[in-house]
C-alpha cells in the first residue's frame, strides 16, 4: 500500500455523458478516494448539486466557480442549498478566471484581490439562504493566497509548480499550513502510459492553453520558469501558437503534471503530499482512451498500490 491517502478526483459535466458522470462518483466514493472536485465546464455547481443526493459519505465541492457568472445572492442560495443537501460534506471553491475567458463571456473582470473581497462579502452577507458551506479561494501567486487564509477555509491551486508550492503556502499561518481544518488542494494533470513520451505529450496539449493566458505565466516566471514563459511570449505574439508544446520544457511539464508509468506517478503524488498540498485533486487524461479510461486507469494504480 502507498504511504499516503488516496487523492480526490476531478470531474466534469460533459454534456451527454452527466449521468455517467454520476454512476462514476459513486465508484470514486465507493473505492474510498477522498474527495471528487468538479470543473466550471458544463455547470459545475450543478453537478454538485447532484453529488449531493447520488453520494452518501465523499466530501465534494467546485474547484472552481467563476465568481463573474452568477450574482452573489443566486450563488448563496444554492451553495447553501447543497451545504444543507449534502450535510455539510460540500466546499465552494471560487475564482476570478482570467480575462481573456471573461471577455469571450462579455464580462469585465475588476482587480482580482478586490473583486475576491467583494463578492465573499456579498456572498455570505445574503439574507434568509440558511448556513452556507466552507469556502476555498482559487490562488496562484501570493496575494491570493493570503487572501484565501483571510477570506477563507481553504485555498485550491490549478496546475502549480511543486517546486514553489512552500513558498506559496508560506504566506498561510502555521496552523492553516499544517492543521485539518484548512483545505489546501492543487488540480493536477495526470496521464498514467509506460509510454513516457505519449503521457508527457498529452500534459502538454493539456497545459498548451493555460500558458496562454497572462496570469498562469507570471506565476510560473514566479516559479522560476522564466525562459520557457518568455519564449511562449513571443510565440504567442507571432501567431505561432502551435509552436507552444515543443517550447514546455520537460522540468516544467514535470514540476506541474503527473505522467509516465505508475511507480512514477504514485513517486510525483507522494512529492505533492511532501510539498504541503493535503488534498491533490488528479485530473485524469488517457494517451489511449476517451476521460472515462483515464479513470479506469487511475482506479488501476491505486488498486496495486
Amino acid at each position: 500500500m502507498a504511504d499516503f491517502p488516496l487523492p480526490a478526483l476531478a470531474v466534469a459535466a460533459v454534456p451527454r455523458r452527466r449521468s455517467a458522470t454520476l454512476d462514476l462518483a459513486r465508484e470514486i466514493e465507493r473505492r474510498g478516494y477522498s474527495g471528487i472536485y468538479c470543473a466550471s465546464v458544463g455547470d459545475g455547481l450543478g453537478l454538485c448539486l447532484a453529488l449531493a443526493q447520488a453520494t452518501e459519505r465523499i466530501p465534494f465541492g467546485t474547484a472552481i466557480a467563476n465568481i463573474y457568472t452568477r450574482l452573489p445572492p443566486d450563488y448563496a442560495a444554492t451553495t447553501a442549498l447543497i451545504h444543507e443537501l449534502s450535510g455539510g460534506r460540500f466546499r465552494f471553491g471560487v475564482g476570478v478566471s482570467h480575462a481573456p475567458l471573461l471577455d469571450r463571456l462579455g464580462v469585465t473582470g475588476g482587480k482580482p484581490l478586490s473583486e475576491m473581497r467583494r463578492f465573499v462579502e456579498a456572498w455570505r452577507e445574503t439574507p434568509r439562504t440558511g448556513e452556507q458551506p466552507p469556502l476555498v479561494v482559487a490562488g496562484l501567486r501570493r496575494k491570493m493566497v493570503a487572501l484565501a487564509g483571510h477570506l477563507g477555509e481553504g485555498v485550491v491551486f490549478a496546475n502549480a509548480a511543486r517546486s514553489h508550492m512552500k513558498d506559496s503556502l508560506g504566506v498561510l499561518s502555521p496552523e492553516q499550513r499544517q492543521g485539518e481544518d484548512f483545505f489546501v488542494g492543487n488540480m493536477i494533470p495526470t496521464c498514467i502510459s509506460d509510454d513516457v513520451a505519449a503521457a508527457a505529450a498529452v500534459n502538454r496539449r493539456t497545459l498548451s492553453f493555460y500558458v496562454t493566458l497572462p496570469h498562469y505565466r507570471n506565476y510560473w516566471k514566479e516559479a522560476g520558469y522564466v525562459e520557457e514563459m518568455e519564449a511562449i511570449e513571443k510565440a504567442v505574439a507571432a501567431g505561432e501558437r502551435k509552436r507552444i508544446p515543443a517550447l514546455l520544457s520537460d522540468a516544467w511539464l514535470s514540476d506541474c503534471t503527473l505522467y509516465g508509468p505508475a511507480d512514477s506517478i504514485l513517486e510525483g503524488l507522494s512529492a505533492w503530499y511532501d510539498a504541503g498540498v493535503s488534498t491533490p485533486i488528479l485530473v485524469p487524461s488517457s494517451a489511449e482512451g476517451n476521460q472515462m479510461k483515464a479513470f479506469e486507469e487511475i482506479f488501476e494504480i491505486f488498486d496495486r498500490a
